[in-house]
């Protein structure tokens, strides 16, 4: 469902614990391209209706910019939710919007390059255990599983000697030790990045050898298409991979900006998300079948997202302009939607 109004007001006529989870990708409070609606983070008040609407335990993933982040986390914070921890999405494709100087201080500018957003993720407090909670709202935990960052091929399982269950996944703590193999996926990172030259460049290879081969990669377990060693992979994510074994890159699920073909015509929305990062976002946060809540539903691909990954989708949109790119993507990927009246 697509709900054309303000946000506050919308969720206020809301139910109560009626949400399995927010993904959403809010004003920053940067003046965006002189954007009126993106003149502050939202309020308290805003997250505080969020809050109520989500089934205990339930989660948020909000986008934020790098200048306001503390702006955003804090309010949601202050509405209640408990901060879990914040995901860092990478990418090598921005341009920096510098004052640049000349004469005697040419070479100095205002600004860096941006190449990162951070994505607080917050979760409704529990007043149970977290089993417990999952056990009877279905909310509470994540789905590592469905997130995995996969490897076809066996890769070195690590163990911690003193606890296997805190080191099962390569993390190279002290203490640890090899225990074969496995084809397990790696455990989800609170680091995504674009797989562009620029960012893969980052990371240090690991294992030079097997590096001249890297290829393309599965990653995660549903939807898209990849390319592994240059053939396309129904079934798997369709981001850009390296061999596990030959750069620590790997390790991380990858997702390069919104593609002209993924914003869909018509598109004027200056933020569009890719889909395939907000798929995997939903699914990190969302039990199956459950509903997924966009306060902020801007040109959709929250909702385009969750319709693809099977779930129930509500969004909210202020702007009339928007809220028809709204329909029209979701619209080509699950058929017609209704919109309620303002």
């Amino acid at each position: 469902m697509i709900i054309h109004g303000d946000c506050l007001d919308v969720l206020r006529g809301m139910d109560a614990c009626s949400v399995d989870s927010v993904v959403t990708d809010p004003p920053y409070g940067l003046s965006f391209m002189g954007k009126r609606w993106d003149y502050d983070v939202p309020s308290v008040e805003i997250w505080a209706e969020c809050l109520r609407v989500l089934k205990p335990g339930g989660h948020l993933l909000a986008f934020a910019g790098t200048r306001t982040q503390h702006r955003m986390a804090v309010r949601i914070e202050d509405a209640g939710f408990d901060i879990r921890d914040m995901i860092a999405w990478v990418y090598g494709s921005g341009f920096p919007k510098s004052h640049n100087l000349d004469g005697e201080w040419e070479g100095w500018g205002t600004a860096l390059k941006p190449a990162l957003e951070p994505i607080t993720v917050a979760r409704k407090p529990l007043n149970v255990t977290v089993a417990a909670n999952v056990a009877e709202w279905g909310t509470g935990a994540i789905n590592v599983d469905g997130c995995r960052v996969g490897a076809d091929e066996g890769r070195p399982l690590i163990e911690s000697r003193s606890d296997p269950s805190l080191n099962a996944f390569g993390d190279g703590l002290n203490g640890s030790r090899h225990a074969g193999t496995t084809t397990q996926g790696r455990w989800p990172a609170n680091l995504i990045h674009d797989g562009s030259d620029e960012v893969v460049g980052l990371f240090p290879v690991t294992n030079p050898s097997k590096a001249a081969n890297r290829g393309m990669q599965n990653s995660g377990r549903h939807g898209g298409i990849a390319e592994v060693g240059g053939n396309k992979k129904a079934g798997t994510e369709g981001v850009r991979g390296h061999d596990d074994a030959g750069g620590s890159a790997a390790r991380f699920f990858y997702c390069a900006k919104a593609s002209k073909s993924d914003r869909g015509e018509g598109n004027g929305h200056p933020t569009v998300k890719p889909t395939d990062l907000m798929r995997y976002l939903c699914r990190l946060v969302t039990p199956p079948g459950g509903l997924v809540l966009d306060p902020f539903c801007g040109s959709g691909s929250t909702g385009k997202a969750a319709a693809l990954e099977g779930f129930r989708f509500i969004g909210i949109e202020r702007e009339a302009e928007y809220v028809e790119i709204v329909k029209a993507r979701i619209a080509a990927v699950q058929g017609p939607l209704f919109v309620a009246a303002e």
